[in-house]
């Protein structure tokens, strides 16, 4: 555990005890922890598969690209143009905080390989960054409408435990706030790098549709079956 990190406040759905698999779910920039609470009934998992679904609420932070307006965010935007550089020190806060809710899950008794960290948006991005440098293996990626944060130093410190993590991607072609052309660069680094990418586009904006609900409900059941 991370002794100097405080576990975030959370919103769980799913079995309170004896779950099996567990999914935490990081929101988009401006959410919280309720924005996709909704979705898993969508889902409609089997029920014997016994996930916990665990919606963490980021911090409020002052957000520069909004007038330093305070919002929940994992990280600072200080443009729009998302291919800058990005808010080092706030994606390795979250990554940790991230990081304590997955040993968490581990410490209830559920198996690494049997956790699933998917994202919106900025949290699709810290998705990215903690899944590939964990070096416990978890049962798979859900990269949502998102991009690869801080890629410059991910060659050296990405995990050997992740390489072969089955990673499901989908984006909005129609996407005004994160470019396809973001989501396909991501694609494209990690598919450099020897990583599984199920990449899949919807005429959406920056949004979630249901087709892509299905791809989810499909994935999840693949990783955790």
């Amino acid at each position: 555990m991370h002794p100097m990190v405080d576990l975030l406040p959370t919103v769980e759905l799913g079995p309170k005890d004896g779950a099996r698999a567990s999914v935490i779910w990081l929101h988009g920039l401006g959410a919280d922890g309720h924005d996709f609470a909704a979705i898993v009934p969508e889902l409609r998992l089997p029920e014997e598969l016994a996930v916990r679904f665990v919606f963490p609420h980021a911090p409020s932070i002052p957000v520069t690209l909004n007038g330093g307006m305070m919002m929940p965010a994992w990280y600072d935007i200080t443009e729009i143009d998302l291919q800058r550089r990005h808010d080092e020190a706030g994606v390795r806060r979250s990554d940790a905080q991230v990081r304590a809710l997955m040993e968490r899950e581990h410490e209830r008794g559920v198996p690494w390989d049997r956790i699933v960290l998917a994202g919106f948006s900025q949290g699709g991005a810290v998705a990215l960054f903690s899944a590939l440098r964990l070096s416990e293996r978890l049962a798979g990626v859900i990269a949502l409408s998102t991009y690869l944060v801080v890629e410059e130093s991910l060659d050296d410190e990405r995990a050997a435990a992740n390489a072969g993590t089955p990673i499901l991607q989908v984006h909005g072609s129609l996407d005004p706030m994160v470019p396809l052309a973001r989501g396909e660069a991501a694609r494209a680094a990690l598919e450099q790098r020897g990583y599984g990418v199920a990449f899949h586009t919807f005429p959406m904006e920056h949004a979630v549709c249901m087709e892509e609900i299905l791809l989810i409900r499909e994935f999840l059941v693949d990783a955790l079956s």
